[in-house]
């Protein structure tokens, strides 16, 4: 069940409830109403430091410059005192966070010695690596933490409870909605469904391309995004109404 929010703050929530909104999440956030939110499922911006020499190091930089150019905020990581934020709008914690092996550290910090809260560690595994120079090991997996209360009700049935997802790299993704750390909708969707129920509320403050928003829609959750690039916010506006980056018409919204 739902938890009431007074009337002031369901008017706020309103300005929000399924759409995408472009500004900046750390200050949005603050119009969002106290245990408003049942989910969060997000991918931030990781922190990757690229200014020693390294193969992996220069080759990640590169690829976000030749996919979108001066777009390296998304390797710029974020600040943690938005955790506090997410944590407030919560009706119990209940968050996926996407991010960098680096950050895994301070997020589990955060959330299990100052909150207490269970958690799980998710894995994209890519069965198509590129090989970086001489990288000790190769860059084939993605991590996605998984941060919940106590109380909180997972669905029945194994389909979705898989923690890892194989598949290749999505460049095809990138390509239709041009943004370079975009997630497999597929991995998506079976988070969301393993940890929510329909009508209840998904949060993404970092929605890029739109993917946490448009897994949402097709799953009958509501939904609310925030995006401070202008040109991801309307990708992923175009996106959840079935138009790729080029401006062709997809049959398929995803």
């Amino acid at each position: 069940m739902r938890i009431k929010v007074n009337q002031e703050g369901e008017i706020e929530l309103h300005k929000f409830l399924n759409k995408i909104t472009l500004g900046d999440s750390y200050k949005l956030i603050k119009q969002i109403p106290d245990n408003s939110i049942d989910l969060i499922y997000t991918d931030i911006p990781y922190d990757i430091s690229y200014s020693g020499g390294g193969c992996l190091q220069k080759n990640v930089k590169k690829a976000v410059k030749d996919m979108n150019k001066n777009k390296e905020t998304l390797l710029k990581g974020i600040d943690y005192t938005i955790l506090d934020e997410l944590c407030r709008i919560m009706k119990k914690i209940n968050i996926y966070i996407w991010c960098s092996k680096s950050q895994i550290h301070d997020l589990m910090k955060y959330f299990i010695d100052k909150k207490e809260c269970n958690f799980n560690i998710l894995c994209w595994c890519k069965d198509n690596p590129v090989p970086f120079g001489s990288s000790p090991f190769l860059s084939d997996i993605e991590y996605c933490l998984a941060f919940y209360e106590t109380g909180i009700k997972f669905n029945q049935g194994c389909e979705n409870k898989h923690k890892y997802y194989i598949s290749h790299i999505n460049y095809r993704d990138k390509q239709k909605f041009n943004h370079p750390t975009i997630k497999p909708i597929e991995f998506v969707k079976k988070q969301i469904l393993n940890s929510s129920q329909e009508n209840e509320i998904v949060f993404d403050p970092f929605s890029g391309s739109g993917t946490t928003c448009v897994a949402a829609k097709e799953l009958n959750r509501q939904y609310i995004g925030i995006e401070i690039d202008p040109e991801y916010y309307k990708i992923s506006i175009d996106r959840l109404e079935g138009i790729l980056a080029n401006g062709q018409t997809s049959m398929f919204i995803s």
